[in-house]
């Protein structure tokens, strides 16, 4: 082998690498094909071995090249200008598909490790996804570990995507609204999988509340009487105050914890409470009292400060604990955390355990006007931390099933600590579904830094249209990233004279504000944004069923009957075809000797085995059985 042979093997595959490069596609097909014809004389001449180490030397360098930087953002490049800056049909299906779900079954749900491929290909996606939108035919999912943002201003669709998550649920669901229509929507069918309980702090729509919240129970542990303080303060402080604000909030968090602490000590209310900071100086000496029980001394020292500081302090903490007991003039909030005298109104209190071991579903309804903020968000925070200690003690450390918070209005009425809830519920098994109006509120709510936190660490955001403001859309259209619009250079008569592409955004702010009605912009962690449409409530195929079983009775038994012939048809095709003929059933076996073959000689084999079978198949059967004796 000379140098000759080696360059009549490189010029073809150059000149081939070259010919792809510029475009020349069929060329380079030329080439490639020509370059195979003298391979065969090398591998003679070369040998196998050698040969297959310069081709693995050579998918080595080529996957050095496919895999580095500029190759990679090459390949993303033009990935986004051949699908104009959204996902296909085929990135949805890698990463947002129902088998992408099935697939992570066994890591979202330890019970369902065990399932093989045909097991998976039949489990409901809703077991381990929640359903997003619909592009064309293709569903987009979210892991039920990842968190779901939802943003839309009213009357958008938020309402009633979020009543199909609800029903959706695998395991156990709180639901946080201030309306009653999820609850009308959605407790029928969820009472069908669990119990179902009411807590109606504002007595919305007659409702009673079938479950109480006392905030009292359980802060006889200091760490749930200092967690119980920070719900109740957070839901009545917003972000983006001064640092004179923040000093106050601290203090009053404190004091309110120490409060909360004595309170469960001495088996006293949350009127006692209210009483204590009402009149601080004649009540301090019952606190103090009641907080050397405490197996923790700084409580007392909290309370010690609060009550020798001078006047002006001691009010500033006392007004800026005093809106969070503001519920305590209502007499339906009294009622829902286990104040009422009234025994027609007495409920039993909530039971995490029970909750999450009945897949129960629990429903909160609120409102900013009644001062109930500070209630819902305690007994929100109440059940997730629950549920957190519960998850610590199952298999991977996480309920299964998950449990959903479905958070309606969450700035509102619920504004838990999501910034934290957000990194770590997942992993737990506690699914986060939060609906806001606007980004803005989330940012008037949570702050900047806190907000974008949020944003950060959720796995899916939907946007809604109806959003105005311009802050916000520029957000969302920056989010979806820009794509290559084709430009047009026209003469005075009309003629293109020059074609070039220009960058431009996805979707821009107008496209979002104007999104049509059901119409959705998801933007979900792996792949490009999403525009579909989200399925409401009554879009559902089993509540269509059920409405068209309800008017139209008659054609929905003629359908049923219909159904059960077609599921049947089968098994009677089977039954023509004769594959389902009983067989013999042998009921008796007799052991003849061994065969003696010819002659007196036995011959040494095994031994024969005579069946009387007296199960004849048909009557013809039966009677030639007759005849012979029913010997075989």
């Amino acid at each position: 082998m000379n140098l000759w042979s080696i360059l009549l093997v490189a010029a073809p595959i150059v000149a081939a690498v070259v010919a792809f490069k510029r475009g020349a596609k069929l060329l380079g097909a030329v080439f490639a094909v020509v370059a195979l014809l003298p391979l065969w004389a090398l591998l003679s001449a070369v040998g196998l071995p050698l040969l297959m180490l310069a081709g693995i030397a050579a998918a080595l360098v080529g996957w050095h090249r496919w895999t580095r930087s500029s190759s990679t953002v090459a390949r993303w490049g033009a990935r986004s200008r051949r699908k104009a800056g959204v996902a296909s049909t085929l990135d949805i299906v890698r990463h947002a598909g129902s088998l992408t779900m099935r697939r992570r079954a066994g890591s979202v749900r330890p019970s369902l490790a065990g399932l093989g491929w045909r097991a998976r290909l039949r489990l409901p996606v809703v077991e381990v996804a929640v359903r997003l939108c619909r592009t064309g035919l293709v569903w987009v999912w979210s892991s039920i570990e990842d968190v779901t943002l939802i943003f839309g201003g009213p009357r958008t669709g938020k309402s009633g995507w979020l009543a199909g998550q609800i029903l959706d649920a695998p395991g156990a669901v709180l639901v946080a609204s201030t309306r009653t229509d999820l609850h009308d929507l959605t407790a029928g069918r969820r009472a069908a999988r669990g119990p179902v309980w009411v807590f109606n702090a504002v007595g919305l729509g007659h409702l009673g509340s079938t479950a109480t919240f006392n905030p009292v129970d359980g802060c006889a542990d200091p760490v749930t009487a200092a967690e119980r303080a920070t719900d109740m303060l957070t839901a009545t402080t917003h972000a983006g105050g001064s640092g004179d604000r923040e000093f106050w909030d601290a203090q009053g968090r404190r004091v309110l914890a120490a409060l909360l602490h004595a309170a469960a000590l001495g088996d006293r209310t949350m009127r006692d409470v209210l009483g204590w900071l009402a009149d601080p100086a004649t009540a301090g000496k019952d606190v103090t009292v009641l907080l050397r029980r405490s197996p923790e001394p700084a409580f007392e020292l909290d309370l010690g400060q609060f009550l020798s500081t001078n006047d002006r302090t001691r009010s500033s903490i006392t007004s800026t604990i005093m809106p969070t007991l503001g519920w305590l003039t209502s007499p339906a909030a009294c009622a829902a955390a286990g104040l009422s005298d009234d025994p027609d109104r007495a409920g039993c209190p909530l039971d995490v355990a029970e909750l999450l071991a009945r897949n129960g579903t629990v429903y909160l309804v609120g409102g900013e006007e009644a001062q109930v903020a500070p209630l819902v968000a305690a007994l929100t925070g109440h059940v997730a931390r629950q549920a957190r200690r519960i998850a610590a003690t199952k298999p991977g450390g996480r309920l299964d099933p998950p449990m959903r918070l479905a958070l309606d209005e969450a700035a509102l009425i619920c504004p838990v600590p999501l910034e934290s809830w957000t990194a770590d519920m997942g992993g737990r098994g506690v699914t986060i579904c939060a609906a806001f109006q606007s980004r803005a509120q989330l940012l008037a709510r949570y702050g900047t830094h806190d907000a974008a936190t949020i944003l950060n660490n959720a796995g899916a955001v939907m946007v809604f249209g109806g959003t105005r403001d311009r802050d916000d859309l520029q957000f969302w259209s920056t989010l979806t990233g820009d794509r290559d619009e084709p430009a047009d250079t026209l003469d005075p008569t009309g003629r293109t004279t020059a074609r070039t592409s220009r960058k431009t955004a996805v979707l821009s702010p107008a496209q979002i504000a104007n999104l049509p009605a059901g119409r959705v912009l998801v933007i979900r962690r792996g792949i490009a944004p999403v525009v579909g449409r989200a399925q409401m409530l009554w879009q559902r195929p089993d509540i269509r069923w059920e409405r068209f079983a309800t008017d139209h009775l008659e054609w929905a038994r003629r359908a049923e009957r219909a159904s059960a012939w077609w599921r049947a048809l089968p098994a009677r095709v089977a039954q023509c075809l004769g594959r389902r003929r009983p067989a013999r059933v042998p009921v008796a076996a007799l052991a003849a000797g061994p065969d003696t073959g010819r002659g007196d000689a036995p011959v040494v084999g095994r031994p024969r085995l005579v069946v009387v079978d007296t199960l004849a198949a048909d009557d013809g059967e039966s009677h030639g059985g007759a005849d012979r004796g029913g010997v075989a």
